[in-house]
């Protein structure tokens, strides 16, 4: 794992901006880290308040999005970070692999579980509306049902806002892999099955209550335009929508919400009377669900008032 440099690394995201970029992801094996290898004392926060300034100096375009950051010697520096500089999105990727002691040991993470929800809890807590991902193993050699459960209870009590879930596959030469040759240690692929089946239920409970909500509140939030839907997207509208009262046909277009990345999460189908373009960072609000992803209009469109004719003298 290296570091790339401060220099460079603003170099390529000003490229970037300048071609017409809005959101840069800031990926690494583990953004967390980022520095200390070349004896960059700044560190991550530094980094993120780096690409925030270079963001704000091209305007009102560009954002930075964080991605793979670990748990591990995560500061209250980098919170801080992420809650103060307007560039940077309240949204962290942070994979945290297991909720159990007994598995991040045995996955040798140098974290324990009690770690893991006091800063996801503090994330919550300093940053109002922090959106948080992470990914988790199941099947990990010696992985029991207790550990299985305590899993399942921390699902429920994070709720995070995305997940993955990836069922244990062994890789030939590595500690865990020669765990996976025990028949004592090894889990029965079925039950890897299972288990990742419970865990991606109980997200998708969250994730489809979550989504509901905001439609029900009529959230009101920046949608990130990727491009237009494709040709047999179709979504269903309030019945007191201004474009379906009147009839007026509507444009599809695929964005994101700032707790939304790019190809790993749910994502925002903007109906709009006029074309939107890639790019574009429209004010919207959310009216509808679809399981993960949400339906959203222009919220200018919205505010249009019709006026009416007035009958009599």
């Amino acid at each position: 794992m290296r570091s790339k440099p401060l220099d460079v690394l603003l170099d390529e995201a000003a490229r970037l901006l300048d071609d017409g970029c809005v959101e840069l992801n800031l990926i690494g094996q583990d953004t967390t880290s980022w520095g200390r290898d070349v004896g960059d004392d700044r560190g991550l926060a530094g980094l993120l308040k780096a690409i925030n300034d270079l963001c704000e100096s091209r305007g009102d375009a560009g954002r930075a999005r964080l991605m793979y950051a670990y748990p591990t010697s995560f500061t209250d520096e980098m919170i801080d970070a992420i809650r103060d500089l307007p560039r940077i999105v309240d949204y962290i990727d942070m994979p945290l692999q297991h909720a159990s002691d007994a598995m991040l040991t045995a996955m040798r993470r140098n974290v324990t579980a009690e770690q893991q929800r006091t800063l996801a809890l503090k994330l919550r807590e300093r940053i109002p509306g922090m959106a948080i991902r992470t990914t988790f193993i199941t099947g990990f050699p010696g992985e029991t049902e207790v550990d299985h459960e305590q899993l399942l209870e921390f699902i429920d009590e994070i709720e995070f806002d995305a997940m993955g879930v990836f069922r244990y596959s062994a890789e030939a030469g590595t500690p865990a892999g020669r765990m996976e040759r025990d028949p004592a240690l090894a889990v029965p692929e079925e039950i890897k099955r299972r288990r990742e089946a419970e865990l991606m239920l109980r997200q998708q409970e969250i994730a489809f209550e979550n989504a509901a909500y905001l439609a029900e509140q009529r959230v009101q939030m920046d949608v990130l335009i990727d491009g237009e839907a494709g040709a047999t997207a179709e979504v269903a509208l309030p019945e007191g929508d201004p474009a379906v009262r009147t009839g007026t046909p509507v444009h599809l277009s695929i964005g994101r919400c700032y707790f939304q990345a790019p190809q790993v999460d749910a994502q925002t189908c903007v109906a709009s009377v006029g074309r939107l373009s890639p790019g574009e960072l429209i004010r919207c609000t959310i009216v509808g669900s679809d399981g993960y992803d949400l339906v959203a209009r222009p919220t200018e469109e919205l505010a249009r008032q019709t006026s009416l004719p007035v009958i009599g003298g």
